[in-house]
C-alpha cells in the first residue's frame, strides 16, 4: 500500500445541486475512513480546496476511490504519491483500570 495526497479544487460557486451532495460526501468519507482507505480529509477555511490522504495499492485504485465521491463531477483532483505522511494521533484517551 502507498499513500497519496489528493489536492482537490472545489467549484468557485456552490450550486444548489452541489450543496445537496455535501451530506452524502461526508457520509461517504466517514465510511472510507472507517475502512482505512481515507487517512485524512481537510477543507480550506475559504472552502476552495479539499486535501485528502488515501491509502491505496496504486493510482488506479485512487481514481476508483475518487470516482465514488458524490461530488466527483464538480471537482478537479490532482494526485501525488507520498514518500511519507507524518501525523499525530488524536482520539479518545485510554483509561487504566489500575
Amino acid at each position: 500500500m502507498s499513500l497519496y495526497m489528493i489536492d482537490i479544487q472545489l467549484p468557485d460557486d456552490f450550486t444548489q445541486d452541489f450543496i445537496e451532495l455535501i451530506p452524502y460526501q461526508r457520509a461517504h468519507i466517514d465510511q472510507l475512513m472507517n475502512n482505512g482507505k481515507v487517512v485524512s480529509y481537510s477543507l480550506a477555511a475559504n472552502r476552495s480546496k479539499l486535501w485528502v490522504i488515501i491509502d491505496a495499492d496504486n493510482r488506479r485504485e485512487v481514481y476508483d476511490i475518487l470516482s465514488g465521491f458524490p461530488i466527483f463531477d464538480y471537482i478537479k483532483p490532482v494526485v501525488s504519491e507520498l514518500a511519507f505522511h507524518n501525523h499525530a494521533e488524536h482520539g479518545l484517551l485510554e483509561f487504566s483500570l489500575n
